[in-house]
């Protein structure tokens, strides 16, 4: 490997060029930067840089594993580089190159677990990237939830540090519920114990217990059964949630509640969405509206 460590080096270049340019070369133009998570939650770092014939330096990221370096030009031919240690988690030095250089490397130690779910807080200067594998489909960051969908990242536009979360297995409950003929599923992701769950169609709420804190709490369903605007209530104090939906009709609700106790979601709509006595007053009101349509309209 093509590989220099800064000693006997670093006093020649603080010698060899001016005070401005001390950091072992200009900061180098980075194309793209990403982080790749694998299915094993292995994280690779791969840096895209714009070729240049002047030496090029690239901040790595904390983590970074240096035996794991490799400095390849676009077409693979190795190039040599020099690590240094002028930023706060080290920075590779690019001699010079007439291609693309692409840099690869290993982290270690990014990760926090607790039950299934995974933190990563990370930060980077600069633009970047996250690629999760494909068993991922939902994240959290900075505690509000992405549905990645056929989008398999996310982009830090501008750089800075981040709280990315998710699950290695997806804990799912599944909770049915029968109102007349109609059946629904369900469907809570969280590490926490849900009990007592419970429909209330006459109130429009949905409650359950949940037994820890800190925990993020999804729940899924089809706005048939319940339909929003929400109110979420932890212990009958209103809490903040946010929400998405990624399939017609169905929507998602997460909270991260801070104590044990019961959560109740209280709905706008419930089934039946219609009483009968509905649409005999739409009736009434069609029938009301019509002479006045016919006394105004749009030109």
């Amino acid at each position: 490997m093509n590989k220099i460590i800064f000693s006997s080096l670093m006093i020649f270049a603080l010698i060899a060029v001016p005070v401005a340019n001390a950091q072992f070369g200009a900061p180098a133009y980075q194309k793209s930067t990403h982080l790749i998570i694998d299915e094993l939650n292995n994280i690779e770092a791969k840096h895209v840089i714009g070729f240049s014939n002047d030496p090029v330096m690239v901040n790595l990221f904390e983590g970074a594993i240096t035996e794991s370096i490799t400095v390849t030009n676009e077409d693979g031919k190795e190039l040599e580089f020099a690590i240094v240690g002028m930023s706060d988690y080290g920075a590779v030095t690019i001699f010079s190159a007439d291609k693309n250089t692409i840099i690869k490397y290993n982290l270690e130690n990014m990760f926090r677990q607790s039950d299934n779910l995974l933190t990563l807080n990370v930060g980077y200067p600069k633009t970047f990237g996250i690629l999760f594998s494909e068993k991922t489909d939902q994240i959290f960051l900075n505690d509000q939830i992405i549905q990645l969908g056929d989008k398999k990242g996310i982009s830090i536009n501008g750089g800075g540090y981040v709280n990315v979360d998710y699950y290695s297995e997806m804990p799912k409950i599944i909770q049915e519920v029968q109102w007349k003929e109609d059946k629904f599923d369900v469907e809570i992701i969280t590490d926490s114990e849900i009990d007592e769950f419970n429909f209330d169609q006459e109130s429009k709420s949905i409650s359950f217990q949940v037994n820890e804190k800190n925990k993020f709490v999804t729940i899924s369903m089809e706005e048939k059964l319940l339909g929003g605007p929400y109110v979420i209530l932890l212990n009958d104090e209103q809490i903040i949630y946010s929400k998405y939906s990624i399939k017609e009709n169905h929507i998602s609700l997460s909270m991260k509640p801070e104590s044990p106790g019961q959560i109740t979601i209280i709905g706008t709509t419930v089934i039946p969405e219609f009483s009968m006595f509905i649409p005999l007053i739409m009736g009434f009101v069609i029938i009301l509206t019509v002479p006045f349509m016919k006394k105004f309209s749009l030109h």
